[in-house]
């Protein structure tokens, strides 16, 4: 099946590369997209994303997998994709409403310049809710960020840059797993479970 990787903020393509080979080496194509946060709007990516997606995939079915910013990517995407949806979408630590992170840098101008516009949309809580979820939607929450009392997110799960609960809007499946917001796209638990619903997705032989 055809699968499209997108990554997070501050990152490029290369660190879904080992997500990607293992895909590849199960049969699987896959194609990077990539954009750069500080230079670009988020409406702009969307529709590069949606003509990619219409040119490279057509009517052929496919999946998605975004990682952090990247998930909020795919949403505003599919929002007016006027190709066919993908069968699945899987998100990697997303935020799913304005996180505590964004909130709090969003004050500051070094931020600013680094995020760009996707930036501070992610400090946004009124535009984190008019982007809407898939039904077919899996989430992956990381657990291993550090908790103490005298840390941001004190006791509370966390995977470093989002607290657990701010991986969730209400609807969704989502799945907890032992890893970090920075290298979720690496875990071992996350590629094994990718794996076997892309299996159910695809026809038998």
């Amino acid at each position: 099946m055809d699968v499209i990787l997108i990554h997070g903020m501050g990152r490029t393509p290369v660190s879904m590369l080992t997500l990607k080979r293992r895909l590849t080496k199960l049969g699987h194509t896959t194609h990077l997209f990539g954009y750069v946060a500080f230079a670009e709007k988020l409406d702009g990516v969307a529709t590069r994303l949606a003509r990619r997606i219409e040119q490279e995939i057509g009517q052929r079915p496919y999946a998605v997998i975004g990682h952090s910013l990247g998930s909020v990517i795919l949403r505003r995407t599919l929002r007016e994709l006027t190709a066919t949806p993908p069968r699945h979408c899987f998100f990697l630590a997303p935020p799913m409403r304005a996180c505590k992170a964004a909130r709090y840098f969003s004050r500051y101008r070094l931020y600013r310049a680094l995020t760009g516009e996707m930036g501070g949309l992610l400090a946004d809580e009124a535009f984190m809710e008019t982007l809407p979820l898939p039904a077919n939607t899996t989430i992956y929450a990381g657990t291993a960020g550090p908790r103490a009392n005298w840390l941001p997110f004190g006791n509370a799960a966390n995977d470093g840059i989002l607290a657990l609960d701010e991986t969730s809007c209400g609807s969704g499946e989502r799945i907890e797993v032992n890893a970090s917001h920075t290298f979720i796209m690496n875990s071992r638990a996350v590629f094994d479970d990718i794996v076997r619903r892309l299996a159910s997705l695809q026809p038998a032989a």
